[in-house]
C-alpha cells in the first residue's frame, strides 16, 4: 500500500472574466486605426445607371478622378472641377497627376493603370473630353467610366 493516493478528478479550468476587457480592447483598436475611406469627395456624384456591368480583376491598379460641381458653391463655384486625391486639380494637371500616381506602383505595373471615372450625372461632356484628351497625352489608356447598376437587371 502506497501512502500517496492520486487524484483521479481533476478539473482545471480557464478563467475568462477578462475576456470581456480583450474583446472591447480589439475592438476599440480596430475603430481606431480602420480608414473608412481615402479621399474626402468634395464634388456632388449622381453617379449614371447602366444595364451591363463588368468587375475588375486587380483593383489595386485603380486611381479614382472624380469630376463634378462642387459641394460647396459658395467656396468653389459652380463650374464642374475635377477632383484627385482630396484636391482639385486643372485638365493640364491631369498629366502630372498620373505620372505621381504610376511613381506609386510597381515598375512591372505602371503600364496597367486604370483610370476611373466618377463623373456626375449632370456634367457636361467639355470637361471630360478634356480629362480623356490628357490622359491619352499621359499613355494612361485603361479608362473606366463608374456607375451603379440599374434595379431590376440581372
Amino acid at each position: 500500500m502506497s501512502k500517496f493516493k492520486k487524484k483521479a478528478n481533476v478539473e482545471q479550468k480557464i478563467p475568462t472574466s477578462s475576456m470581456p476587457d480583450v474583446v472591447f480592447m480589439l475592438l476599440f483598436f480596430f475603430m481606431v486605426t480602420t480608414q473608412m475611406r481615402d479621399t474626402s469627395i468634395m464634388v456632388q456624384q449622381r453617379i449614371p445607371q447602366a444595364t451591363q456591368l463588368r468587375s475588375l480583376q486587380r483593383k489595386t491598379l485603380v486611381k479614382y478622378l472624380y469630376i463634378g460641381e462642387p459641394r460647396k458653391i459658395e467656396e468653389w463655384g459652380k463650374e464642374p472641377k475635377i477632383q484627385a486625391n482630396d484636391v482639385f486639380i486643372q485638365p493640364k494637371e491631369v498629366i502630372q497627376w498620373v505620372n505621381q500616381e504610376k511613381s506609386t506602383l510597381d515598375e512591372s505595373e505602371r503600364d496597367q493603370i486604370t483610370v476611373a471615372l466618377k463623373v456626375d450625372n449632370e456634367t457636361k461632356r467639355g470637361i471630360i473630353a478634356d480629362v480623356e484628351t490628357e490622359l491619352r497625352k499621359a499613355n494612361a489608356r485603361k479608362l473606366l467610366y463608374s456607375t451603379n447598376l440599374k434595379s431590376g437587371e440581372f
